[in-house]
Order: C-alpha cells, then sequence, then structure tokens
C-alpha cells in the first residue's frame, strides 16, 4: 500500500483458512452476530420473533466473546485489553437477560445495545487496523 493512499477494499480469505480454528470461530460467530445484531436494532421489539433471533444474538455473542480467550495474538501468549471486552460481554449478557425478565425494557435495550456497539462496532473496528487479520482479509495486498 502506498502512504498516504487510502486502501481498496478486496476480499482474500486466505489468511482466514490459515488461521486456527478458534479464529475461524470467533469470526464466524462476530458475523452472525453482527447480522442478528442489526436485525435487531431495526425491527419491532417484543414480539415472538424479536425474543427468538434475541436467544440466537445471545448464544452467538456469547460464542464471540468465549472464542477471544483462546486467541492471544495480538500479545502473543497474554491477554490483551481487547479481551476485557469479552469479560463485560460475559458479565453484561446475563445482566440485559435478568432486566427483561423483571419487565425493565429500558434497562435491558440499553445493556443489549452497548454490548452492541462495544462489542460488535468499536471490537470490530479495532480487527480493521492495518497489519491485523482482517485488515489482510478485506485490504492488504
Amino acid at each position: 500500500m502506498d502512504v498516504g493512499r487510502l486502501p481498496r477494499f478486496r476480499f482474500d480469505p486466505q489468511p482466514l483458512i490459515e488461521s486456527g480454528i478458534a479464529i475461524q470461530l470467533h469470526v464466524a460467530a462476530a458475523l452472525t452476530t453482527l447480522a442478528i445484531g442489526i436485525y435487531l436494532m431495526m425491527a419491532p421489539k417484543g414480539f415472538t420473533l424479536h425474543r427468538a433471533f434475541g436467544w440466537a444474538w445471545v448464544i452467538s455473542m456469547a460464542v464471540t466473546a468465549g472464542s477471544s480467550f483462546f486467541i492471544m495474538t495480538l500479545f502473543q501468549n497474554f491477554f490483551s485489553p481487547i479481551h476485557a471486552l469479552s469479560a463485560w460481554t460475559l458479565i453484561g449478557l446475563p445482566v440485559g437477560i435478568a432486566a427483561i425478565r423483571r419487565r425493565n425494557v429500558k434497562k435491558h435495550r440499553q445493556e443489549m445495545t452497548n454490548m452492541f456497539v462495544g462489542g460488535m462496532v468499536v471490537a470490530g473496528l479495532f480487527t480493521l487496523l492495518p497489519g491485523r487479520m482482517m485488515w489482510h482479509v478485506f485490504f492488504a495486498i
């Protein structure tokens, strides 16, 4: 990539194919979580379909967060600050579920939205930094 030029999008799955099973599971779960999360943010709330997709989102989010603890490529065999998001997510999921079971819709919405933004958007953008694997999947030459 030339300095000063914006990277061009191009998809190369080879780095993902060559990665370990933990990374592959993590990426698959994260993409599932992202897709379901976008739907849940836009769709009507409180109906059976929302609840069904909500449970699917919780499961895929838990798999995404849990699988991250088996990925330690950033600091070679040590957890990185990004793992704090995973711990926060694994704590926040039951909090969000408990809130809706107590019919506290505001708290439920807040918890789940914060996890979506922090766990999917912020962490997702972090994976797209130059030099990271997902950068090579989507941008690098």
